[in-house]
């Protein structure tokens, strides 16, 4: 149960840092944001960031409803996928000395995130 709710949090708090760094790019009107991590690079890397900000949100509220937790269920392996892909499987270089602690426990979360969600999934829904 805690794990499913910390599963619902996180990716919560995951698309609403997405969508409000995507806001922030848009109103100042540059596409200077730098994620090496990910796969886009200026307008196109602002653009996917709203849209994956908005999808995580509508995936968590339709899973905290009971609705489409498949969709939940498949956000949480995407978003653990990206992790992945873009600090470990890449060329992404560490700079810091806690970065690389802060990034393991940043795919650890989500690692738990993929239980909650996979938690919620196989939940049976409530009779109403």
């Amino acid at each position: 149960m805690i794990v499913k709710f910390f599963s619902y949090l996180y990716h919560s708090l995951l698309s609403l840092v997405l969508v409000a760094l995507s806001v922030v790019a848009l109103i100042s009107g540059g596409h200077n944001l730098q994620l090496e991590m990910l796969p886009w690079k200026e307008a196109q890397l602002t653009y996917s960031l709203l849209i994956l900000g908005v999808c995580g949100l509508i995936a968590v509220v339709l899973a905290f409803k009971g609705i489409l937790r498949l969709i939940f269920l498949i956000w949480s392996v995407v978003v653990l996928g990206f992790l992945l892909k873009g600090y470990i499987f890449s060329s992404y270089a560490f700079t810091g000395d806690g970065e690389f602690a802060k990034t393991l426990y940043f795919i650890g979360g989500a690692i738990l995130a993929c239980v909650g969600a996979w938690i919620a999934y196989r939940e049976q829904p409530v009779k109403r």
